[in-house]
């Protein structure tokens, strides 16, 4: 009896090492099992960081042009309205912070760079003076802002309340 005992004992405790190697292996993949449930929250985050990079490159741009490395000396910075020099600061410096909240994807980064979208189309609509009143600039910033709003609502479907 004692050698059926040992054997049942030692089958066990192979058993149970064999299932902690195998949880310790679990815990340490970094692999999430893929899911249907949550595509259209990929989705948002995967435009977040699209955006992301689209405003570190605008927001780039805008201190290019307040340092003096894009333009002729009539573009120059210092020789532009108070009112064009005040609107690209504002957006070098906002454009930078909104990618930094979508790129970690938090809600104020999307606030921020909602502001950074409305700001723009409205300063190319109400004031052409400044950058010019592009509608191409503006239906471009209207559609990144549908296209969001659209991938947040679908976002919110996927989790109930």
């Amino acid at each position: 009896m004692s050698e059926i005992s040992t054997r049942d004992a030692a089958r066990d405790g192979a058993r149970d090492n064999a299932r902690d190697s195998a949880m310790s292996v679990a815990a340490l993949s970094s692999e999430r099992p893929e899911s249907d449930e949550n595509v259209w929250t990929r989705r948002l985050v995967l435009f977040l960081r699209v955006m992301a990079l689209l405003s570190i490159l605008k927001g780039l741009y805008h201190w290019a042009q307040v340092t003096g490395f894009v333009g002729g000396e009539d573009d120059a910075f210092e020789n532009q309205s108070m009112a064009w020099q005040a609107a690209t600061v504002y957006f070098a410096v906002i454009e930078l912070v909104a990618a930094v909240g979508l790129w970690l994807a938090t809600p104020w980064g999307a606030v921020v760079w909602l502001t950074t979208v409305v700001s723009m189309a409205v300063i190319e609509l109400m004031f052409p003076g400044i950058y010019g009143g592009s509608l191409v600039v503006v239906a471009a910033e209207a559609l990144m802002l549908a296209a969001y709003l659209a991938l947040a609502w679908m976002a919110a479907r996927e989790r109930p309340p």
